[in-house]
């Protein structure tokens, strides 16, 4: 089944999400990638003030993504999706009219807290409608959200030259409409009944040991998803002779982009046929953390080409190599990972057990993230092997906890469908709507749009 027929058998609802997480990629990557600049060209602040705000919009969007996540089980996936896009076009909005530090960190922390809301609403909202098919529609669901990756960076780049605010009035823009058309078409669901409060919720969700020995064995994937803006990135310039690096950067994120919307939808096809998840997304973790293996082992092989384009080609293609394959272990993991979230969650808690899982991913990511710099730091060079052989244990040692779950049948398999949010769940479930959102950026086409975004983007789970 291909992406056209995959997309199509979706529900209508799914697909509407599908694309608005496409041109909701747009608008933040049109705008995002040049926001440090921006800062510190154009509002003249110091540059550990630029990362207090860049910071503080992490900070905001996954330290919340649980109260977000929360907030969709009980007041409804619709409402929260809506008011998570409209407080973003605020914060967007505050950007093109802020002027000062004050306004820029109340724009940093609404923007955050907007993808806190709208980002484990959406993936609760896409896990119940689609049903049986869930691992096929998160995979469309990155396949689309890479998609908007890639443009998103190319129309900024334009807009820029028309000065940041209007980039910022576009993105705020776009925000605002899909706002009103997540109103206007995206259908409401039942909300399931609560009969204790959130903090039951909450305890339902931290007691659920399968769901947490889950989220301990996979956290890794988005750590690792995040070193193609950090530790791949600095592979690629190190490796380009001093006036190809930009195109190198460029080059990385444009083959990455190119793996996954090519190959995304036909993996997830090829390895669904299996109801048995483990395995899939054991592969896809060891995968991911070979991929860090093949540029330093064949550093000294490509190390004496020139420094014309010919020898960047040359000294750059296991970059490349690698980033296909990061990207290929990508495709076989993410799509399972989020089909079990939505298992282990039922319809009950769904929004609170992706929030929990994005939370707790993305404080892992950071941490990892700092360890790599630490261990790049000592080693002399990104291209050298402690980096590359730190990424590949943490790929390695996750397949292996993946591969252990699976035999002590902690995993939910797609015919599996009882979980511990679900024991104490007495209302039935909603029902299904009737038949009828392709990275924390090719998502960089253009080179300047690409280092911005690697600067911008290291260890954020924002809308990838």
């Amino acid at each position: 089944m291909n992406g056209i027929t995959t997309f199509r058998a979706m529900p209508g609802a799914v697909r509407l999400l599908l694309v608005n997480h496409c041109v909701g990629h747009i608008g933040f990557y049109l705008l995002v990638p040049f926001l440090a600049e921006y800062l510190l060209q154009d509002l003249a602040l110091s540059a550990a003030v630029v990362g207090v705000v860049l910071g503080v919009r992490n900070l905001s969007q996954q330290g919340l993504f649980l109260v977000g996540g929360s907030a969709a089980d009980r007041l409804g996936a619709r409402g929260v999706i809506m008011t998570g896009l409209a407080i973003r076009a605020l914060g967007f909005a505050l950007f093109a009219v802020g002027g000062s530090l004050a306004v820029v960190l109340a724009a940093s922390v609404l923007t955050g807290f907007a993808g806190a809301l709208f980002n484990p609403a959406v993936r609760a909202f896409i896990a119940r409608d689609s049903g049986a098919r869930s691992a096929q529609a998160f995979a469309l669901f990155n396949v689309f959200g890479n998609a908007g990756s890639a443009i998103g960076p190319v129309i900024g780049t334009v807009l820029i030259a028309a000065g940041f605010r209007i980039s910022a009035l576009v993105a705020a823009a776009i925000f605002a409409v899909l706002a009103v058309v997540q109103w206007l078409l995206l259908p409401a669901r039942p909300v399931p009944r609560h009969d204790g409060g959130v903090g039951a919720d909450f305890a339902t969700v931290f007691s659920d040991r399968r769901f947490w020995a889950f989220t301990l064995a996979l956290m890794p994937m988005f750590a690792l998803m995040s070193q193609i803006y950090f530790l791949f990135t600095l592979q690629a310039q190190d490796s380009a002779a001093p006036g190809y690096r930009p195109g190198a950067v460029a080059a990385l994120f444009v083959v990455e982009t190119i793996a996954v919307v090519a190959l995304q939808v036909r993996v997830t096809s090829v390895l669904a046929r299996r109801p048995q998840r483990g395995p899939a997304m054991a592969l896809g973790m060891a995968v991911m953390g070979a991929s860090f293996l093949l540029p330093p082992a064949v550093a000294g092989l490509v190390a004496e080409a020139g420094n014309g384009l010919s020898g960047t080609v040359i000294r750059t293609a296991p970059v490349l190599a690698a980033a296909v394959l990061l990207a290929i272990g990508v495709t076989a993991v993410q799509p399972f990972v989020n089909e079990a979230i939505g298992r282990f969650a039922g319809h009950r808690l769904t929004g609170t057990y992706f929030g929990a899982f994005y939370l707790a991913s993305g404080i892992f990511t950071v941490a990892a993230t700092s360890m790599t710099g630490a261990v790049l730091d000592r080693s002399g060079g990104a291209l050298t092997w402690p980096p590359a052989l730190f990424c590949a244990a943490a790929g390695l040692l996750s397949a292996i906890a993946v591969v252990q779950l699976h035999r002590r049948g902690v995993l939910p398999d797609r015919d599996q469908t009882t979980t511990a949010a679900e024991t104490v769940d007495t209302e039935p479930d909603p029902p299904a709507s009737s038949p009828s959102e392709i990275a924390d950026a090719g998502r960089v086409a253009l080179a300047q749009a690409s280092s911005r975004c690697a600067a911008t983007k290291s260890g954020d789970t924002d809308d990838r």
